[in-house]
């Protein structure tokens, strides 16, 4: 569809991944005249929404589950960092958000009997190393619902990259968009921010996250550039939770060889062994899970630096767990792993001094031994996965990579997921919401992070936050309708 100068939309969404799509989608339904940009071309445009392997959970827990129990595992796994009323929304909403995306026509499958595999996109992802993502969950999931929006006449602009937010005083107008030099403004009662991270901006990944991004591997489109956030800072929305990251933990040789990501991955490994620098002494807490783990990789001053050590036991067993486990397919997928009869002629194909190394190893299984993992120099919980010794011959080691698929962090909403803005000296807590902004999926932040890195749920997030922003503008745009906003019931036709 041609666009007029003189067009004006109820809702421009830009970025059309779960969280674009879901709001798009559902502000159509209600009458609403929407027009997405997308920055792809092609209308298989890539997303990390497309490569999802399509796991809708609440931090592993199933989303069935009931919400006030929901919410505590919320604020027990982000220890208290999570926003009450974001994480009320989250617990409360998203079994109904999947029987949303089921209405549109999205397909879910029970993938497990763990609870956080009870709703899984259809087609599942392949059980192989690489990335397959054609054909499967996420990639059907956004065909559908572009198919969903184009029958409710919702309209695109594809090849466009969102620049900046139109401001009239303090209320958001529209958005002007950018394609090969040339620009375009779009006047409309309100604008979504949903383009994703900014996990591939290397300049705000250096400012907030890494000092060095790019020794970090992008788990995912690699096309979060953060033009969301970039565009909220500029009018002054307030940033949240900026120093974290969703990823997990991969080989080294996954820089050059794509065979060895988004799997298999080292958590289950690193979660059961420990974790060294170049000097071969541990740095981090293993115990807190592959998405801790992964930060505490990130930050490093060399984030090429980090290997795991472990033995023939952790090898033959947490190494045999989880999705597509390191073993064996690390091995077949043909990524490096070190082994040797001992600890020293490890250290030496390592070119990490042996002393130290078996020093650091040494200390470790005595305090296993002697259960006080609390007394090491670098504390050992046991949170999330079980400590393993490592005296077992032969010994093992691989070079790790953090592996980032999303940034936690991003622009600050309330539970309507209007963008907040910066809290003057008079205020207290977070400032009001900038009229006629919204944000949803990995471009906001304020659920997911703290001290711990703690993770939620990419999907849940994304596809709750996008309906509950339609839902909250089709009643400010006077549309009835829109009352059974809190459990995203069908549209009166």
């Amino acid at each position: 569809m041609n666009l007029s100068s003189a067009d004006h939309w109820d809702l421009v969404v830009m970025g059309a991944g779960i969280a674009g799509l879901c709001a798009a989608v559902r502000a159509s339904e209600h009458g609403l005249r929407v027009l997405v940009v997308e920055q792809g071309e092609d209308p298989v445009y890539l997303c990390n929404s497309r490569f999802t392997g399509g796991a809708f959970h609440v931090a592993f827990h199933d989303i069935q589950e009931d919400p006030g129990q929901l919410l505590q595992v919320i604020d027990e796994v982000t220890e208290g960092f999570a926003n009450r009323e974001l994480a009320a929304a989250i617990s409360g909403r998203a079994r109904h958000a999947t029987d949303w995306l089921r209405r549109q026509g999205v397909r879910f499958i029970r993938a497990g009997a763990d609870a956080w595999r009870q709703h899984f996109l259809s087609p599942p992802g392949l059980m192989q190393t690489g990335l397959h993502w054609q054909g499967r969950g996420g990639d059907v999931m956004l065909r559908t619902l572009a198919q969903r929006l184009d029958a409710l006449g919702g309209t695109w602009l594809r090849g466009w990259q969102g620049r900046e937010l139109l401001m009239e005083g303090t209320r958001c107008v529209g958005l002007m968009a950018q394609r090969d030099g040339a620009q375009r403004l779009l006047q409309s009662s309100a604008v979504l921010l949903s383009d994703g991270g900014f996990q591939a901006n290397m300049d705000l990944m250096r400012e907030f996250v890494s000092p060095a991004p790019q020794k970090i591997k992008q788990r995912g489109a690699g096309n979060g550039r953060g033009t969301a956030l970039q565009m909220g800072r500029a009018i002054g929305a307030r940033l949240v939770g900026m120093e974290n990251v969703y990823g997990h933990l991969l080989c080294q040789d996954a820089l050059v060889d794509d065979a060895l990501w988004p799997y298999p991955i080292l958590d289950s490994v690193a979660g059961a062994a420990i974790v060294v620098s170049a000097s071969g002494e541990r740095f981090m807490d293993e115990g807190r899970g592959g998405v801790y783990m992964t930060n505490c990789v990130a930050r490093m001053a060399d984030p090429l630096s980090a290997i795991v050590i472990f033995d023939k036991a952790i090898w033959d067993g947490p190494a045999t767990e989880f999705i597509l486990p390191a073993n064996p397919n690390l091995v077949k997928a043909g990524g490096t792993v070190y082994r040797a009869n001992t600890l020293e002629a490890l250290a030496q194909q390592l070119n990490v001094c042996a002393v130290t190394l078996q020093s650091t190893v040494a200390e470790y299984n005595d305090a296993i031994l002697n259960q006080r993992l609390d007394r090491l120099a670098v504390q050992r919980t046991a949170a999330k996965s079980k400590p393993f010794p490592i005296g077992t011959a032969p010994f093992f080691a691989v070079r790790l990579l953090a592996g980032v698929t999303y940034t936690m962090g991003g622009l600050q909403t309330d539970q309507y997921a209007r963008v907040l803005s910066i809290p003057t000296e008079a205020e207290r807590g977070d400032g009001p919401p900038i009229a006629g902004l919204y944000a949803a999926g990995s471009c906001s932040g304020g659920l997911e992070g703290g001290a711990h890195a703690g993770y939620l749920s990419g999907l849940v997030k994304a596809s709750v936050m996008g309906l509950l922003a339609a839902d909250h503008l089709a009643l400010a745009r006077g549309k009835p309708a829109a009352v059974q906003a809190d459990r995203f019931g069908p549209v009166a036709a």
